[in-house]
């Protein structure tokens, strides 16, 4: 079997409210549907036809008559809203409890043994916007080479640096360091090395930037694939995701239009047998958590047009599956994640268009139907939704 996957997360594209959102905040959110009304509709021309309106009202989006592909939607089974959290459930993973979030900053019980180990002092220590906190606390830290720490409404633990104060490999380590001590209670799901340039009042962040994640406490369907010999090649930031476990090859790219750009090389020269895995990322990062609607918007125009010219790319066994980690709604007071159902759009020649897949109660479903594309025998993860899809090409 030659069959490639192509599975792309659309970071923070949710598409409304999951049943339990009041418990975490997000009442009302509904990252597409909101967005659409707040631009005056969203232009999709591609994920349209695939059938996105047919999944939930959206305006600017029709409910086309004849889809080409197959659609749905899946509630997240896991406790929590954040990038890890969801990615890991889309490769099989569900997690009964979030990781912690640290609103006022980090106790002294996490950054005393930090700045001991590092032998450094800090400054910051709160939850801010990341172009914020190096604009308050950036010449400070060239005054005194002290690291910038810093958290989110995520599950993050951000150490900024300018990198010629702190050059890039030593902050790395640094951040290897704080990966080590948060442990236990305090295993917060990503270390972010955030480095920047220039001057203040100009100080730019560069694309230099390293998650250093928890492991999956399980196996995932990629390490499962790659033990089986299908090639598994991650794109965007789906190395630091899975701290590089169950993946063959991996291009880490830094926003949606290189990632993107990668999959249509990929399109072209990957052979399968293969898995490729991608996160765009800049839905989340730029305009999720910006509260920029128009932005989102746009960058969502784009991808579409990019996605177009990916699935030209497929062959007659292949599959393209598009869907998100969480959501992102950028129309609320709230700059955090949302908790949302995420959309699910699947083509390829040998998918039959048109096909309503429901609600998925799991995104481990995605997990189980890669594993029966590829023909994985004992994957019990999940409820594959292969069969619905009636693939007509040769299984």
């Amino acid at each position: 079997m030659k069959r490639r996957v192509f599975l792309v997360v659309l970071d923070g594209v949710g598409i409304g409210a999951l049943p339990d959102a009041d418990r975490y905040g997000d009442e009302g959110s509904n990252t597409l549907g909101n967005m659409a009304a707040n631009v005056g509709g969203l232009k999709v021309p591609f994920l349209t036809t695939l059938g996105l309106g047919r999944i939930e009202p959206l305006l600017g989006v029709p409910a086309v008559e004849n889809p080409r592909g197959a659609y749905g939607k899946m509630a997240e089974a896991s406790a929590g809203k954040d990038t890890i959290t969801g990615h890991w459930e889309l490769t099989g993973v569900v997690l009964d409890r979030p990781f912690p979030v640290y609103p006022n900053g980090f106790p002294d019980e996490i950054i005393v043994p930090f700045t001991k180990a590092i032998g450094r002092g800090v400054l910051g220590n709160k939850a801010a916007s990341g172009t914020e906190i190096i604009k308050e606390y950036g010449p400070e830290h060239l005054a005194t080479g002290k690291p910038i720490v810093y958290t989110s409404a995520d599950s993050v633990f951000q150490i900024a640096a300018h990198e010629e104060i702190i050059p890039i490999d030593e902050l790395y380590r640094i951040c290897t360091t704080a990966r080590e001590l948060l442990r236990g209670e305090h295993q917060v799901a990503r270390v972010i090395a955030r480095p920047f340039i220039g001057q203040p009042g100009s100080f730019t962040r560069t694309k230099r930037r390293r998650d250093f994640s928890v492991v999956p406490p399980e196996e995932t369907i990629l390490d499962r694939l790659a033990a089986s010999g299908v090639a598994v090649v991650g794109v965007g930031k789906i190395e630091d995701i899975y701290s590089g476990r169950g993946l063959t090859a991996s291009y880490h790219t830094g926003d949606n239009i290189s990632t993107l750009e990668q999959l249509l090389v990929l399109g072209t020269e990957l052979e399968g047998p293969a898995l490729v895995f991608a996160n765009c990322i800049d839905f989340d990062s730029l305009y999720g958590h910006r509260n920029d609607p128009a932005g989102f918007a746009a960058a969502l125009t784009t991808a579409d047009g990019y996605l177009e010219k990916i699935a030209a790319l497929l062959k007659p066994e292949d599959v393209l599956i598009i869907t998100a980690d969480h959501g992102g709604d950028p129309t609320t007071p709230s700059t955090d994640h949302s908790r949302e159902y995420v959309p699910l759009l699947v083509t390829g020649p040998s998918v039959r268009p048109g096909v309503a897949l429901g609600v998925r109660t799991s995104f481990t479903d995605v997990a189980a139907t890669i594993a029966d594309l590829f023909g994985v025998a004992g994957w019990t993860k999940g409820i594959s939704f292969f069969q619905e899809m009636a693939l007509t090409a040769e299984k």
